[in-house]
Formats: C-alpha cells, structure tokens, sequence
C-alpha cells in the first residue's frame, strides 16, 4: 500500500490535498505515545511493529524496566492466580513453566523475554513518567508531557493517538489508617517490597485478607517467630480452580517442547475450563450453587475453628470480590505461631496496631497488603478539546465504551478501562482484543482523512445502563467490599456485563456508528487520485478477482464466527464448578440453526 508522509505539525488541509493527489487508502504518519510498557503497552508496540508501516512509537515507562506489574510485585508469594500456561499470549506460549501457578519473578521474565524476542525495546523510553496531556487544537492530537525521573528534567512530546496503558493495579496506596507515619518499626507494603528485609525470626503484623495478603501469610509463616494478621470483613478463599498446584517434571517440560501438539492441547483445555465457570458469577445458577456448597465445605475443613469460621465465611455469594487460590492460607490461620485480629485497626501506633477491641498489638515489621488506588481515573491531567480533564469527569464514577475509551476524549485509548474484562475470567485474551480493535481504528484513521475519533456519549449512557441492568442479576451486585467498585453498595466499574468470550465476540468489529468521527476537509479526499493500491504493486495480480469457484470468506456474522471459534469441532461444552464437578447452565436459545 502506497504511503505518503504527512508530519504530525502538518495542517489538516496539507493532510487532506496530500491524499488528493495519492492512491485510495494511502496511509498517512501516524504518531503513536504510549504510556506504560507493561503487558498491555508490550503488547501494543508488537501488534504496531507487526501489522503497521509508517508509524512512529514511544512507549514512556515510569519503571526502570519493562514488565509492569510483575517488575513491581516482588514479595513473598507473589504469584499470577491463573495457571501459568494461560497467562501467556494466545500466539506466544511458553515451554518451561515450573508450576501450574508460577511465581512473578517468572512472569515478569515472561514479559521481559518476550519484549527482547522482537526487539520491542527500540520504542521504549524507561524512567520516563507522564505527567499531563493536553489536546492541540490547532493540530489536534496530543501535547504530551513527561518527566524524566533520571535528571529531574520535563520533556515534551507530541502524538495524533494517545494509548493509556498503564494499568489498573499498579498504584499502590498505604491503607487510610491513622497514625501511620508514626510508626517506628519496619513499614513494608506488598507492592513496593524491599528485598533487603529480613523477616526471619521477627514478629510480623499483616494488614489484609485479599490476593496479596492471602498469598503472603502462608509463604512467611514459617520462617517468622510471629503472625499477627489483621481482618477486618470476611472473604471467600478459593480452592484452586480446577488445577492443583502442580510442579512440572524434566519430563513434563521436555514433552511440552518437542511433541507436536501436546502444550497446546493442554493450554486449550484449561482455557475452556476457565471460560467454562461463567456461570459461579450468577445469582442462582446450578454452576453459582455448586461452586457455593464447595468453597463453604472447603473452608469448613481447613479452618477447623468455629470462631474463625463465623467470621471469615461470607454471608454474600461467590464471587463477589476477586477469587484468589489459597494456596495454604487457610491452614495457615490455624498454626501456632499466627494469631488472627479480627476486626477494624482505628490507629497505628508507634508501636504496632490499635485495634477496634481496645487492644494494641506491637509488631516488628508491619506489611500492609492493602491494594492499589482503583478509581480508574487517569494518574495524570488529560484534557480533551472542549478543555475538561478526564480526572474531574471520571472523579464520582468512571463510564467508559467497552472499557476503551471516553466520550469526549478523541483519540484517547484505554487498556483495561471501566467494565472490561478484567476480573471474570482470562485477562490477557481481553487485552489482545482490545489491542486488535484500537489498531482497527488507528487503520482508519491512517488510511481515511480522519481528524478525530471518540465514542458518542449516548452510546456510553446506553452501555451504562445495559451493564447496570446486567450487573443485578450478578453475584457482583451483592453488597461486599470490592475494587469492583468504589462503595459495597456503588455500580459494577470494573468489570464487563458478560463472559470474556462475550466480551471478544463483541470487540470482533468496529461499530462506528458508535463513534463521533471528524474528517480533514471531504471526507472522501481517501479516495485520492482515482488509483487503487492494487495498481500500484507492479508484483499484484491485477485480475485477482476473477477466479474458477467461490472461494470467498464468510460474510454474515454468524458464519464468520462459526469459521474462527471451530464450530462442530468439539462434542459439546458444560460449565465447571470449582469443585471440578461439570454443571449444565445452558445459555438460553434464541436463534435456531436453519
């Protein structure tokens, strides 16, 4: 395809007489900003570098290295609570896992490894943080702001699409407890651990029972004289799901690399078992029941305490807040050297905690396992042409379109924005559609004179209201404390209104109708000088369209759908309870097969 280089300062009117007097479709320069380079942004500069050409990429990455999450993450048990083999690009599988659930230090190299593999690293700029972004009206797109955290120097940059990649688990906050900076023991939080502490021996408090705190208490246990770990709400801690922690053999390993369709066979069995387990997140389905019924047995048996049973077993449905394999945790309140603080912490003392029973607890080292920041709102100003800042918009509730993008924020995209798929199930299959159907619109926007792009803020309201009527019928709506959402009795922000393999079906295609597009003068000025890119390939065959049979890709949807999921290839799916019991909750039927 023809190309023609029209610079990011140029006018829109360069840019519109520049496609009259080139082929239909010619492409112009886009200029691409990135913000963050952890699995989202990686993956970004890969599908660019792979299926775009006159383009222009910097990934600004406030960390030293690539990776994100899992450069950040380093304490003790930190580990991805889906099987390692999932947690992998669906094109980009990986021989040699130790482990059904590896631990972060293995999936951030991962990540690292997989940036270095295709050289991703050209377009990243490390210990570079952005710190504002304003729309350029005179020639549109973004004057972007950045701080080189190296030299303390700011650096100013410039895009026709901004890429929001920066995650939504990695701004960590110290928990809203007073008195904590007058601490004078050790101060750790999960996700700034310092390698350097020696916990051996020592008496550790340990704030919190989510993910982290779940994965922390049963790695230290047994190297510290004393756990002391505070609980304020109870919490359904999951057995594993499906898959028992499983240390992989030589021979398992060896098997996986040279046999010819052995690891994908086992990838794509455990996907379909996790996609399988829709259903635990609806109210009153066979699968939600089971799953139910099991996790309560579970906890029943590893607790082995009737105090510790009363409190920590919900009274809200499974699911609710985000299920985390407890790998050991439950039997690890049950030791000797633990002791469980159930209830509020109303202050930090210099000493330790002073809790809600009027008792106060000294500790050494005290961990806080609190969590990230999960308002969804920017960490940095962005403000669109009409002058408002997304921080403010999005301050009381953030509503997105389909999780990647704002009304009034033209060529703004989001990773993992509100309601996506990002707590329901196989996260990076999310992320790469949602990859797929930016780089849709940014081949738009390179091949058309297009000049701005933004969903239109009564398809968002629609979508809204959608996922809300959705969400009530959810295990989601329950009235627990989750990062779900901002208050236990607030609207579902995180999460998407459907399965994730609803969620890919519905990224498939481009529903422009859903979107306010602007045009640089005519907005057929793509058709350019009456050449077709075919007859400017002098290798093309120029009758490529006469043929001896139909050979055509499907057309209708629902055809192409049947072609890319394999329709008829399989006896028939069920879903899956954690129990590992099959359990049928047929979707119901409402199109017959002619």
């Amino acid at each position: 395809m023809a190309d023609f280089l029209v610079p990011s300062t140029a006018s829109p009117e360069t840019d519109a007489q520049h496609r009259l007097n080139g082929p239909i479709h010619a492409k112009r320069h886009v200029r691409v900003i990135c913000i963050g380079a952890g699995a989202s942004g990686l993956l970004m500069a890969y599908k660019l570098q792979r299926h775009f050409d006159n383009f222009s990429l910097t990934v600004y990455e406030k960390n030293p290295e690539v990776s994100g999450t899992w450069w950040e993450n380093k304490y003790p048990g930190c580990a991805c609570d889906v099987p390692a083999h999932n947690y992998t690009w669906s094109f980009e599988p990986k021989l040699d896992w130790s482990a059904v659930y590896a631990g972060s230090r293995e999936i951030y190299k991962y990540f690292n490894d997989f940036a270095k593999k295709y050289n991703l690293g050209r377009y990243v700029k490390t210990q570079h943080q952005v710190v504002g972004s304003y729309w350029n009206k005179e020639k549109g797109g973004y004057d972007v702001q950045v701080k080189d955290l190296e030299n303390g120097t700011a650096v100013s940059d410039h895009c026709d699409i901004l890429v929001n990649a920066s995650g939504i688990l990695n701004n960590w906050q110290w928990p809203a407890i007073p008195g904590i900076d007058k601490y004078k023991g050790t101060l750790l939080h999960t996700a700034n651990w310092d390698d350097k502490i020696d916990l051996s021996g020592r008496h550790v408090g340990l704030i919190g029972n989510g993910s982290s705190g779940i994965q922390v208490l049963p790695t230290i246990q047994p190297h510290v004289q004393k756990v002391t770990t505070f609980i304020r709400e109870p919490t359904w801690v999951s057995p594993v799901q499906g898959l028992e922690q499983h240390v992989f053999s030589d021979q398992e390993r060896l098997e996986f690399a040279t046999k010819p369709g052995k690891l994908l066979e086992y990838r794509q069995g455990v996907e379909r078992g996790l996609n399988g387990q829709f259903g635990i997140f609806l109210k009153n389905t066979n699968t939600n029941n089971e799953t139910e019924t099991y996790f309560r047995q579970q906890m029943h048996d590893k607790l082995q305490n009737d105090y510790l049973e009363e409190r920590l077993v919900p009274n809200w449905h499974v699911g609710c807040r985000r299920l985390t394999p407890g790998v050991g945790y439950l039997e690890s309140l049950g030791k000797e050297n633990v002791e469980v603080v159930y209830g509020e912490i109303n202050a930090i003392t210099e000493k330790g905690c002073l809790c809600d029973n009027g008792n106060e607890y000294p500790v050494d080292v005290l961990i806080c396992a609190t969590g990230f920041n999960t308002s969804f709102k920017p960490r940095f100003p962005v403000v669109g042409p009409s002058g408002k800042n997304l921080q403010d918009v999005w301050k009381e509730e953030a509503q997105s379109y389909f999780g990647i993008a704002a009304a009034e924020f033209p060529n703004y995209l989001i990773f993992l924005g509100p309601n996506c798929p990002i707590g329901n199930g196989p996260v990076l299959s999310a992320i790469e559609c949602q990859a797929d159907y930016m780089l849709k619109l940014i081949d738009r926007f390179q091949t058309h004179n297009i000049s701005q792009f933004s969903p239109k803020q009564e398809a968002i309201t629609d979508f809204i209201a959608h996922k809300d009527h959705f969400m009530q019928k959810t295990v989601w709506h329950d009235p627990c404390r989750s990062w779900y959402k901002q208050r236990p009795d607030g609207p579902v922000t995180a999460l998407w209104p459907g399965s994730t393999l609803h969620y890919i079906e519905a990224m498939m295609e481009v529903r422009l109708d859903d979107w306010e597009v602007k045009y640089n003068g005519n907005r057929f000025a793509w058709m350019g000088n009456g050449y077709s890119q075919t007859e400017l390939d002098p290798t093309a065959d120029w009758a490529f369209y006469i043929r001896e049979n139909d050979d055509d890709e499907p057309i209708s949807r629902g055809r192409k759908l049947q072609l890319i999921n394999k329709s008829g290839t399989l006896q028939g799916n069920l879903g899956v309870s954690f129990s590992g019991k099959q359990v049928t909750d047929a979707p119901p039927a409402v199109e017959s097969k002619l």
